[in-house]
């Protein structure tokens, strides 16, 4: 039998059931909340790695020259241009070419000699005839001396004789002149060193006709080089006579020289003087190239770095100093004279400090490295 309910008691049941329901799912809630894990405590964080693998050096102090730098010419100490000394005559032998070492008075070319053979024999036959005519005057004089004494010839005629003897010795005198003169001329169809040397340039071929003041060589005297430095006018006074110059050959070779001399003018355009040093006989250098070099002026502690240590950034020197046991901080530094594969630091760091060797160009400031022996 169906049960009918009033309206306000359905009501009150449909209430209650929406509110059992709700409770349900409410537990339903509270159990799966309390399955779940517990939140852990956070998570630590993981531990940087090095950004690099370095090892670690002090700076040294260290003995260094003051140097002052300088560029210039090489060239040779003194150069003798070397021509003929007689005209017109043709070159029939070369001896020489350059870069040939010679010696004093070597023959370095040969010029046709038959035509002053000639000049010389017929000055010699001259001189021969001449001695027999000044021999025959002699004797006349001498013959009209005596017969004037005895009152046979008279004093214009003995004047006579004795100016026909002197008459002859002076011609006897000219022709052996003459006759040296050809001999000299005959000496000069060769072309002799007139010093010790090496010959830089060339001109004489066989075949062409010499000519007054014509250069068929030219002579390095000695050998010898010069680096003829330049430096600006406030630092002449800064090197001595027989300071020490090391040059930087266009190879990259060292060559030692020595002062000779400092200028005593200045260029007035460039407000440079000239320091001449003597050279070395080097395979490294030659006449006509250009070198760097530094004088070395003075000694004076300095504290230094391998150049591995120094990093250039935007223009700045830096290095990388060890803070703590494994992080590094950027330090700039001002630098100074450089010898080797070392440099000097002027300033900004200290002398304590251990600093990064190698390998600064890849490390940023505050970075992690691992340190490791040398």
């Amino acid at each position: 039998m169906k049960s009918i309910f009033p309206g306000p008691l359905a009501g009150r049941k449909t209430r209650l059931a929406l509110a059992v329901a709700a409770i349900a799912v409410a537990g339903t809630w509270f159990l799966l909340r309390s399955g779940e894990p517990k939140p852990s405590e956070p998570v630590k964080a993981a531990a940087t790695r090095p950004a690099l693998t370095v090892s670690l050096i002090a700076p040294q102090m260290q003995d260094w020259p003051l140097a002052l730098p300088a560029n210039g010419n090489v060239v040779a100490w003194q150069e003798a241009v070397i021509g003929a000394e007689i005209a017109n005559y043709r070159i029939t032998e070369v001896r020489v070419q350059v870069g040939d070492v010679v010696k004093k008075g070597q023959v370095l070319a040969r010029i046709a000699s038959d035509t002053v053979a000639s000049e010389l024999a017929e000055a010699t036959a001259s001189v021969a005839e001449l001695e027999a005519s000044a021999v025959e005057a002699k004797s006349n004089a001498e013959r009209a001396r005596e017969l004037k004494e005895k009152g046979f010839y008279s004093t214009q005629l003995n004047t006579q004789y004795q100016t026909a003897q002197n008459t002859a010795q002076a011609r006897l005198a000219a022709a052996r002149a003459r006759q040296q003169g050809a001999d000299l001329k005959m000496g000069k169809t060769g072309v002799v060193a007139p010093d010790d040397g090496v010959i830089s340039a060339r001109s004489a071929t066989v075949g062409s006709l010499t000519q007054t003041g014509q250069e068929l060589f030219r002579l390095i005297r000695g050998g010898r080089l010069e680096w003829r430095a330049e430096v600006p006018s406030a630092d002449l006074g800064k090197v001595p006579a027989g300071a020490v110059a090391v040059l930087t050959a266009p190879g990259g070779e060292s060559v030692k020289g020595k002062v000779r001399a400092v200028s005593p003018s200045v260029d007035p355009q460039t407000r440079n003087g000239l320091i001449y040093v003597d050279l070395p006989v080097s395979s490294a250098v030659r006449a006509g190239m250009f070198a760097r070099g530094v004088f070395e002026l003075a000694r004076h502690p300095a504290l230094t770095l391998p150049q591995s240590a120094v990093v250039q950034r935007e223009g700045f020197a830096y290095v990388f100093r060890i803070e703590g046991e494994d992080r590094v901080a950027q330090v700039k530094v001002s630098l100074g004279r450089r010898l080797g594969e070392r440099i000097e630091i002027v300033s900004g760091l200290d002398a304590a400090a251990r600093v990064v060797a190698a390998g600064a160009g890849f490390l940023a400031d505050g970075d992690v490295v691992k340190v490791v022996a040398p």
